[in-house]
């Protein structure tokens, strides 16, 4: 049974007659998504449309294939079922598929996909579903229930009234 984001993907192809497979970036290497050219053609019309294009079109560089096709099928839910609301909420491609720009000398251990703060939204679903959004987060829901919370602007949450970073000067 083919789950209702399908459907509405399906809808849309038919609607604009999408072709199928996106062409590839023009530029050869690839450090991110919000600034990337793609001639290819998502099923996502409007703010995402050409970011989708590009995250289908090939794997970023320094991100397992599997994480890659992970986080292309969770793009496609969230935009379905939440996309206008985040456009309407002014997210960014930046705060839904950002990722670190690898530095030039690193560590054989370098994973792109560690720094939570310069990661987007899409890279941390892994499979799980948004079941809340809003202006500066977005609630993911994990198969056991939990949820985790992820803060748009990659600022830490407080504690109780009168616990601030400024405290600590």
């Amino acid at each position: 049974m083919a789950g209702p984001y399908l459907e509405r993907l399906r809808a849309l192809k038919s609607q604009k007659r999408v072709v199928e497979t996106p062409s590839k970036p023009s530029k050869p290497s690839f450090e991110g998504f919000e600034g990337a050219q793609s001639r290819g053609f998502s099923d996502f019309p409007g703010r995402y449309g050409r970011t989708m294009a590009t995250l289908e079109a090939r794997c970023p560089d320094l991100i397992p294939v599997a994480r890659w096709q992970l986080a292309v099928e969770d793009a496609r839910r969230f935009l379905v079922q939440w996309g206008d609301k985040a456009d309407a909420l002014g997210w960014t491609a930046r705060d839904l598929f950002g990722l670190q720009a690898p530095p030039v000398k690193r560590h054989p251990s370098y994973s792109r996909l560690s720094r939570y703060d310069e990661t987007g939204l899409i890279w941390l679903l892994q499979g799980r579903e948004v079941v809340a959004l809003a202006e500066a987060t977005a609630a993911i829901q994990s198969s056991t229930g939990a949820i985790t919370i992820y803060r748009r602007h990659n600022q830490p949450a407080l504690g109780p009234p009168g616990d601030s970073l400024d405290d600590l000067a």
